[in-house]
């Protein structure tokens, strides 16, 4: 029986195609960098989000999202790891229209805001070097419906 809680994010589920843009890292400025999500149900109370970037002149990378909820503390949490071996947790939340995951961990803050619509979402990720006294944005992140 699916998680009631979890259900919310059914609406996340599919294919998506998602594309980085205004990233400060990537030259040069204004390049983007296409990719596919791929966002399904892992068992009951699990979403898998599967992300592969790159392609043409993009070096490729890949990178997971085991998103899951905590029902003792009325919590949802992520998982991401990439193919860097990078692994971290963020807590998130989610209303249907508003997407968001955080960490405030020793080497760094970091923060994904999303608006989300049936078909497309726009979000950003943003990251702070000092405890979140100061932003900046790491770079766009659009998905839309496949």
């Amino acid at each position: 029986m699916r998680n009631a809680e979890m259900a919310k994010l059914g609406g996340l589920v599919g294919q998506w195609t998602t594309t980085i843009s205004n990233a400060w890292f990537i030259e040069p400025p204004g390049t983007t960098v296409p990719g596919i999500t791929t966002i399904e149900w892992f068992g009951e109370s699990l979403l898998a989000v599967r992300t592969q970037f790159g392609g043409g002149r993009h070096v490729h990378s890949e990178m997971s999202l085991v998103l899951g909820r905590s029902d003792p503390s009325d919590r949802f949490v992520a998982l991401y790891q990439d193919d860097r071996g990078v692994c971290r947790q963020y807590a998130m939340t989610f209303d249907g229209g508003h997407w968001t995951m955080t960490r405030e961990d020793p080497d760094m803050h970091q923060r994904f805001i999303a608006d989300v619509e049936t078909d497309r979402i726009l979000g950003r990720w943003e990251a702070s070097q000092d405890a979140g006294r100061t932003w900046r944005k790491d770079f766009d992140l659009t998905f839309e419906r496949a």
